[in-house]
Formats: structure tokens, C-alpha cells, sequence
């Protein structure tokens, strides 16, 4: 019978041929001296050498931890390897007497001088740590698992149906706990696949933790897995297809009559739909296709967009790369529902800047989008009271997410789009203008910061701190935007503080991360990057196609970048987040005025109703909060 050991020995085949026996010696101690600065060599107190020098990588060090009965090499695998070589310089020796040249082998087998081997053996070591380095960063990350942050944690997820971009996120139903499931059975020694009937003790996201039926309230098996995985199953599956159903090895002695003891589990209980697979199958079809032609927003200059063609989709994410990019490399990524791609076309027809591509005509394959598959906006009437140039307003920075700025409106542009400029901060030819559409989440009224506790990032190099709206307005001569022409709509999204999911870090939008909910402004969610300073944070709306539920990357077979480590973070020190840093604690500014002072100088009471936002505890995403309040 295989004993497990004959698998795990090492092979012996070379060893054999060497004329020392090898005998198991403990490993060096890393405070044992290796060699004097002098160069002088340790002896022991009878006066014989203590040291050694290895006669296959010339490493000195002390004798007795040495291997072979003559302590001739560091390690065993030095001691086969001087082994095996010696018999292919034999063999070299051969061919060159035959009149053939040596090889590169042959040359490299030549013996070299002492200090040759340590330069060698030290560069050689340097490499193991490189490469141990490395594979410790690649074990952290493939190494993190949803279920075992949560549970160590005590963490809660975001539903999925907070997420109505995302597979099932509108259609998840019923699912929730005491769901049942047929699953395979692991714990089973048959030679063929099983299952066995599990119910959902708790869910995170698309993942759940499953218990299997029979062990009460022992969780010794439990195990996560993805609902959405194609080895979940509602129950009546394995009946349908011919597959077994075995109870569990461990609890096998329990029952003698399985059969009756799931008829009385199972009678009244809650199970999968009968399409839930093909409901998933269906939601991750996504109509955007390789080689379709966009216009996107131009990552270096944000007041234009240019031409970019889809490269590849992988859970409704694009990666698009410029259509002027010859080794394909400049690229960007986005969701399908992103506010910044666009038909082609469509800057032209709004007045928007556009970058012409020096390429005259499109290239094989690729073809224009159909307008149809772009997300809409909603229509609003510009003919009445409307946004005008000169406008004040607070907007999110689009170049540091984690801050509210001073904004001013610099252009009005057709069907609704305003091209924003965050004060003090604005280049020359305003190309850092960003476009939103006048029903955008990322734009506010003056006062919605100081009113909602917000920190307001005052125009750079402003110096009458504490800032103030009203002297600002009266500085600048301005007008703030009138407060009714905002989007005032809030859904009942279903985002609670301290939840988890998974989001897309924009400033580095290729990346997605794991995250935290931490604040909740009306439809306004804090996203918190887990590991990460508070200053990388980013106000993302709480219907951004670039947030997703906990097990979304492992669904779509997208890189989930786990929680940052102290040592990630500061390998990162040189990264885009340092920039980022810096950036945002230029912009940082003093706290504002009360909410008292900023309301009667600048709001009336009816406007002040809809700027003012529930606390993050009382705040659960509920319309109310934009209702005017009856005296």
C-alpha cells in the first residue's frame, strides 16, 4: 500500500554515484561566523581548522556544518551536483579529444578561483531573495480569500441587488440564508464525483457560506463558494441529471435511513430557482464586442475625447485602447455604463472638444458602436432657468476623487453637459475641464458640504481661511447655481456604513480593490480603499457602475487586488497614490462654518431641506431626505 513517502523522496540516482555518503547535519545558524574581515580562518581550541570551503559553490563557512564525512560541500545539493557534474565534464573531456569544441557547459565546468565562487555564490543568493520576495507578493494575492476576511472579521457585504449593473443584480430574488443547494460532497473517499445538500449559513456578496445538512450546528466542514459557481444546484438537480446524492463521510453514522431524514429537512424549505443558471449564463452577456469604436474621455487631457477601439470585455469592463496607439499599449479601462464613453459622434453633436485621429480611415475590423448600447441620460429642459457660465458650485475633483472642491461652471454645452473647472487649480487653455451632465451625482450646490460635514477643498492658494461662501461669491463676483437645477433624486440603493465590496480604484481604474462603505451622503457612498490611508478614499455615487459585490472579480475572472500590507504600501511610495498624496494635501483646507452661519447667509429654508443629508448612522438611502418639511 502507498505509504506517502516514496512520492515525496528525493531522487538518489545521482547521489549514488558520488563517493561520499551524505548524513543529515542541522542548518547553519545564521549568527555563526562565515569568514574574519581579515581573511583569517576560525580554528578550534586543539588548533584544527573550524572552517571549510565548499568544493562545488566555494562558500566558506564552518566545517562541522558542512555535509559529506569529509565536509567537502555546504549542502547536499551541492554535494549531487558536484557529482553530476563531474560526470558531464567527463563526458566533455571525451567529445573534445573526439576533436568537436567545447561547449558552453564544458567552459562553465572549468574550475575557478575562490573569489570568482563567492562573487558567484553572492549574486546567486541575492536572486533566491528577489525571487522569494516576489513570491511571497504573488501568495499574498492569490492567497486572499473573501471568505476568511469576513468571517475572522465579522464583516458584512453589500447585497447584490445594490448593484444593478452587475450579473443578477436584478433578478437575485429570494436568495439569502437557509437557502438550500446541492453541492459536491469533499468529504467523501468514492473515486467519482457526489453530491450531497448544503444550506446557506451566511452570505456575503455572491459568496455563501454553506453547511452541510446533517450537521446541525457544527461547523467543522462549513466552506465558501460562489452561488453563481457552475457546481451550485438547486435542489432536485441531482434527481433530474442521474447524479448521487452521499451523505458525507463524517457524518455518515448518524442516520440509518438518509432518505427519510431530507424529506423532513427539505419539506417547506427554500431552494434555487430551476433557471438560476441560465439566469446567470444571460446576465453576463454583454453587447459590447471586441473591435467597436467609442469615444472616450482622453486620460491626459480631460477636456477632450478621442476615438478608442474595445480590445477586450471581461465582466461588461472595457479595455479600450486609443485608436492612434500602435503597439496597442495606451489604453484605458472602464465599465459599459460609463458616464465617459460615448458614441462616435457625440462630441460633435454637443459641442464638446474632440481629438481628430491622424488615422483617415478605420481599420479592418473595426466598426462604430451602435448609439442604442450607450447609457442614457436623462433629458432635461435648458429652455427655461438654466446653468450659465460663471456659476459657482462644489464638485468632486475627477483628478483626486477623495476631495469636494470650489467649481465653477465654464461652459454650458448641449443636451445638458457643463464643462466644470475646479477653481485654482485650472490650466490656461482649460484643459483640465472635466464634462458633467447636469443631472450628475459628482455636482452639488454651494453649502452641501458645510451642511452634510464634508470637508470643502478651498481654491488653491486661496488665504482667507476659514473659507466662506458668501465672501468668495462677494470677492468673486459670482453667483452660486441655483440649488432646484440638481439632480435631486435618491434611490433606495440599500448601502449600510461598514459594508463590504469590491470597487475599481479611478485613479488607477485598471485595478479594482477590496472596499469598504464608510459614509453615506444621500446617494453619495465614501469608499474606503481596505489597507490603505483614509487619504486615497474616493465619493463614488451609489449607482457607479464601478462598484461590484463581494466575489464579482472571482465570477468574472477579474485580478481582485487585496487588502493593502504596510510593506505593499510603501513599495507603492513612487506609484500614482504617492501623487495622489501630494496633490490632495495641497488642496486640504480649514473647517468651514457652522451650519447655522452658512443657512442664513446663503440658503433660504426650502433650498436648505435639500441640502441637508441624514447623519452616516441615520442615513439608509431612502427618498425622504429631499422631501421639504411641512412648518
Amino acid at each position: 500500500m502507498f505509504d506517502g513517502y516514496d512520492s515525496c523522496s528525493e531522487d538518489t540516482s545521482s547521489s549514488s554515484s558520488s563517493e561520499e555518503s551524505e548524513e543529515e547535519v542541522a542548518p547553519l545558524p545564521s549568527n555563526l561566523p562565515i569568514i574574519k574581515n581579515n581573511g583569517q580562518v576560525y580554528t578550534y581550541p586543539d588548533g584544527k581548522s573550524g572552517m571549510a570551503t565548499c568544493e562545488m559553490c566555494g562558500m566558506v563557512g564552518v566545517r562541522d556544518a558542512f555535509y559529506s564525512k569529509t565536509k567537502r560541500f555546504c549542502s547536499v545539493s551541492c554535494s549531487r551536483s558536484y557529482s553530476s557534474n563531474s560526470k558531464k565534464a567527463s563526458i566533455l573531456a571525451r567529445l573534445q579529444v573526439t576533436g568537436k569544441p567545447p561547449t558552453k557547459k564544458a567552459k562553465v565546468l572549468q574550475k575557478q578561483p575562490l573569489v570568482a565562487k563567492l562573487a558567484a555564490y553572492a549574486q546567486y543568493q541575492a536572486t533566491l531573495q528577489n525571487q522569494a520576495k516576489t513570491k511571497s507578493v504573488a501568495v499574498s494575492m492569490e492567497g486572499f480569500s473573501w471568505g476568511n476576511y469576513i468571517s475572522s472579521n465579522s464583516f458584512i457585504a453589500a447585497p447584490v441587488t445594490c448593484f444593478k449593473h452587475a450579473p443578477m443584480g436584478t433578478c437575485w430574488g429570494d436568495i439569502s440564508e437557509n437557502v438550500r443547494v446541492e453541492v459536491p460532497n469533499t468529504d467523501c473517499s468514492l473515486p467519482t464525483k457526489v453530491f450531497w445538500i448544503a444550506g446557506i449559513v451566511k452570505l456575503a456578496g455572491y459568496n455563501a457560506l454553506l453547511r452541510y445538512e446533517g450537521f446541525e450546528n457544527d461547523s467543522g466542514l462549513d466552506f465558501w463558494c460562489n452561488i453563481c459557481g457552475s457546481d451550485i444546484h438547486p435542489v432536485g438537480w441531482c434527481a433530474a441529471s442521474g447524479k448521487p446524492l452521499v451523505p458525507p463521510r463524517t457524518i455518515q453514522h448518524k442516520y440509518t435511513n438518509w432518505k427519510a431524514f431530507l424529506v423532513k429537512r427539505l419539506t417547506g424549505a427554500k431552494t434555487l430557482p430551476p433557471d438560476f443558471s441560465q439566469k446567470v449564463s444571460e446576465s453576463m452577456q454583454y453587447p459590447f464586442k471586441p473591435c467597436m469604436r467609442v469615444e472616450v474621455v482622453d486620460k491626459r487631457h480631460l477636456c477632450r475625447t478621442r476615438v478608442a477601439v474595445v480590445e477586450s470585455v471581461i465582466g461588461g469592463r472595457l479595455r479600450l485602447v486609443y485608436e492612434e496607439s500602435e503597439d496597442r499599449t495606451d489604453d484605458f479601462w472602464c465599465h459599459m455604463h460609463s458616464p465617459l464613453i460615448h458614441h462616435i459622434g457625440w462630441s460633435r453633436s454637443i459641442g464638446h472638444r474632440f481629438k481628430r485621429s491622424d488615422i483617415t480611415k478605420k481599420q479592418d475590423g473595426h466598426f462604430d458602436t451602435p448609439p442604442h448600447l450607450f447609457a442614457k441620460v436623462k433629458e432635461v429642459d435648458q429652455s427655461g432657468e438654466w446653468f450659465k457660465e460663471g456659476m459657482k458650485l462644489e464638485a468632486i475633483d475627477p483628478l483626486n476623487l477623495s476631495t469636494i472642491c470650489v467649481a465653477t461652471i465654464r461652459k454650458v454645452l448641449a443636451d445638458g453637459f457643463l464643462m466644470i473647472g475646479i477653481d485654482g487649480s485650472e490650466a490656461a487653455d482649460g484643459s483640465d475641464w472635466f464634462c458633467y451632465h447636469a443631472t450628475s451625482p459628482s455636482i452639488f450646490p454651494v453649502g452641501f458640504c458645510e451642511i452634510n460635514m464634508i470637508e470643502l477643498t478651498p481654491p488653491r492658494g486661496y488665504t482667507k481661511l476659514p473659507f466662506k461662501w458668501f465672501d468668495y461669491l462677494r470677492e468673486t463676483g459670482s453667483i452660486a447655481a441655483p440649488v432646484k437645477l440638481f439632480n435631486k433624486d435618491v434611490p433606495n440603493h440599500g448601502f449600510r456604513v461598514g459594508m463590504k465590496l469590491e470597487a475599481v480604484d479611478l485613479m488607477e481604474p485598471r485595478l479594482i480593490c477590496v472596499a469598504t462603505v464608510t459614509r453615506i451622503i444621500h446617494r453619495l457612498l465614501r469608499i474606503h480603499f481596505d489597507g490603505w490611508e483614509e487619504e486615497y478614499d474616493q465619493w463614488v455615487d451609489c449607482e457607479s457602475p464601478d462598484l461590484y459585490p463581494v466575489g464579482w472579480c472571482q465570477l468574472t475572472g477579474y485580478q481582485l487586488q487585496p487588502p493593502a500590507s504596510q510593506s505593499s504600501r510603501e513599495s507603492q511610495s513612487g506609484s500614482s497614490k504617492q501623487k495622489k498624496k501630494a496633490k490632495s494635501q495641497q488642496y486640504k483646507g480649514h473647517k468651514k462654518m457652522t451650519t447655522l452661519q452658512l443657512k442664513e447667509e446663503l440658503i433660504d429654508g426650502e433650498d436648505y431641506n435639500f441640502l441637508q443629508g441624514a447623519s452616516d448612522q441615520e442615513s439608509n438611502g431612502s427618498a425622504n431626505f429631499y422631501i421639504k418639511q411641512e412648518p
